[in-house]
């Protein structure tokens, strides 16, 4: 039987050289020829050699072609698919730049947008929080009121939240809702009896009792945040209106007060309450502004583990501009007289607003929540707003009347 050559697929193949060499005679050990990946049409090859020398001479020489020919077509054909494969690569990463580029500029856009309607809505309640301090009486002590009872609805939800009630038990739902209830009476009774420490003694001690009482297994937990909130989101902002419509007393020799219209109130409308909470306002809105500020620019040192992104920078930067902005203001409204006393006004401000800040960002950071709530676009809850007012009130009233007012 002639030896004959199969070539396959994905095969080594054995192949005798006698085949293909131009002496028959010579004997050669076989050796084994491995293909690359051949075509369809070269899938399968089979050659039968003859008997005669000069025949098998011919067969060989056409087999060596044929192999030839065929590895020649497969190496273009892998040449041509590593070729495609570069181009697919090429192509897939400028694909994937593209995406990286529209992920940026999306993300771009959504915070020029953020920060459109963080702008807006600042401007917005800046001007109505203005119109409302100096409207006075009962229409400040209304918005004070409202923003008090969202805060305190903002308050029992972070208490209630995962983050806190994992390691303590929270008050009942109802029982929140009527503290909430109470803490936006507090200012209305402000107002009204000039004073309210009766009525937050009254409150806490049915509060206190409500839980005693309760079925289950009542827990000092319960005791302990319920009190506070009644403490933090009503007691406290009640000295904005001790101050506001508390001090009645008219500041002289006011620029603005002069030109102030008769049908408004005249001169006798700016008293020592009015001027004492615009300034204090003022000041706050500047410390966070310069603090932002600063913080952006020149922020390196941290400045405290509850709150990361504040840095000592920007704490520096807002005090210099809340001592600067109390200042400015005290000098066009008269009062306080002397540097001194407007300068520890200003500090005042500034400590309590920063404590006030701080005290709700621990208190999101036990909860695990970024915002306190979602009612200001582009600012988060009302509670992230007023948390730099609840103990600025306190301090503010507490050295105007040991000013002498």
């Amino acid at each position: 039987m002639a030896p004959f050559v199969e070539v396959c697929r994905y095969k080594p193949v054995p192949l005798s050289l006698r085949s293909l060499c131009t002496c028959p005679c010579r004997s050669t050990p076989r050796k084994f020829i491995i293909l690359p990946h051949l075509s369809e049409t070269f899938s399968t090859l089979r050659f039968v050699d003859s008997k005669s020398s000069s025949h098998s001479r011919s067969i060989g020489i056409s087999v060596n072609r044929r192999v030839i020919t065929a590895v020649a077509r497969v190496q273009s054909d892998q040449l041509g698919d590593d070729g495609n494969s570069k181009d697919e690569h090429e192509r897939d990463q400028g694909s994937k730049n593209v995406e990286e580029d529209s992920s940026l500029d999306q993300q771009k856009q959504k915070s020029r947008s953020q920060f459109k309607k963080r702008v807006v809505f600042g401007l917005g309640i800046g001007l109505s929080v203005g119109g409302v301090v100096l409207a006075g009486g009962w229409v400040f002590t209304a918005a004070l009121a409202v923003a008090v009872l969202l805060s305190a609805r903002e308050y029992f939800e972070l208490v209630r939240s995962n983050g806190i009630a994992q390691g303590m038990t929270p008050p009942p739902r109802y029982l929140s809702r009527v503290c909430s209830v109470i803490c936006a009476l507090m200012p209305i009774l402000t107002l009204y009896f000039g004073h309210i420490d009766i009525s937050v003694t009254s409150a806490a001690f049915v509060v206190a009792m409500a839980l005693l009482l309760q079925r289950g297994n009542p827990r000092f937990s319960q005791l302990s945040s319920t009190m506070f909130g009644l403490f933090y989101c009503g007691y406290l902002p009640c000295f904005w209106v001790k101050l506001r419509c508390g001090l009645t007393a008219p500041v002289m020799n006011t620029g603005i007060g002069r030109g102030w219209p008769v049908l408004l109130g005249g001169q006798a409308h700016w008293t020592v309450g009015l001027v004492a909470i615009l300034i204090s306002f003022c000041g706050i809105i500047a410390s966070d502004t310069f603090a932002f500020l600063g913080g952006k620019a020149f922020g390196k040192t941290p400045l405290i583990s509850v709150s990361p992104k504040k840095t000592w920078e920007g704490a520096v930067a807002g005090l210099v501009g809340c001592i600067t902005i109390t200042i400015l203001l005290s000098k066009s409204l008269s009062w306080p007289q002397s540097l001194f006393s407007t300068t520890a006004f200003g500090v005042l401000n500034f400590f309590g607003s920063v404590f006030g800040d701080l005290t709700e960002s621990m208190i999101k950071r036990d909860a695990g929540v970024k915002d306190s709530g979602s009612l200001i676009p582009g600012h988060g809850g009302i509670l992230d707003r007023v948390d730099s007012y609840i103990f600025t009130g306190a301090l503010a009233y507490s050295f105007v009347r040991l000013h002498g007012v």
